[in-house]
């Protein structure tokens, strides 16, 4: 319908979306995977010390959320993804094509990692993401945190993450 507008959502936006919609559904998009491979300089880390933060990467599939909003809401909504997800610009803004748990295919916005930016960490081993998440701290929290939340959260979705859980215990085993 044109006057509705998606969102989808992998990592924080999930449960913490901080704008106006009327549906929610759990949603696959094919050809991306959830992956700490962005260095973050503002929510997680600072310059001189960067944490990583959530980023689709290429390849596999990711479980997430679409949230549907209306035509006289998305002015707003997309203003504020805008500031909340692009602080540093390490992110490409699409429309991605993700299948709903009920077999429906849409249309969604989302932001996906943006390969070229000076930002993108690329595929590091769990070992180097653990190092770079211990300790890190930026404008949002500790990195530790950002991550706990993450796990915690899919749990709480029914999705098990085997890789957001090994980096979990190594990450802990670091403090």
């Amino acid at each position: 319908m044109a006057s509705e507008h998606w969102v989808f959502g992998y990592g924080s936006l999930m449960w913490r979306p901080g704008f106006a919609f009327v549906e929610r559904f759990p949603a696959t998009l094919y050809g991306r995977r959830r992956a700490f491979c962005i260095y973050s300089v503002h929510h997680r880390g600072t310059y001189e010390r960067p944490g990583l933060v959530l980023g689709l990467a290429p390849g596999g599939s990711v479980r997430g959320a679409v949230f549907r909003v209306t035509e006289q809401g998305w002015p707003e909504t997309y203003a504020y993804l805008r500031e909340r997800e692009q602080p540093t610009e390490t992110y490409v803004e699409a429309r991605v094509h993700v299948r709903l748990v009920d077999g429906r295919k849409i249309d969604a916005l989302t932001f996906l990692s943006d390969i070229a930016h000076p930002q993108w960490a690329g595929p590091l081993s769990l070992e180097r993401q653990a190092e770079l998440i211990s300790g890190a701290i930026g404008f949002s929290g500790r990195n530790e945190d950002y991550l706990n939340d993450l796990v915690d959260h899919l749990e709480a979705e029914g999705i098990r993450d085997p890789a957001m859980i090994r980096l979990q215990r190594l990450v802990e085993s670091k403090t």
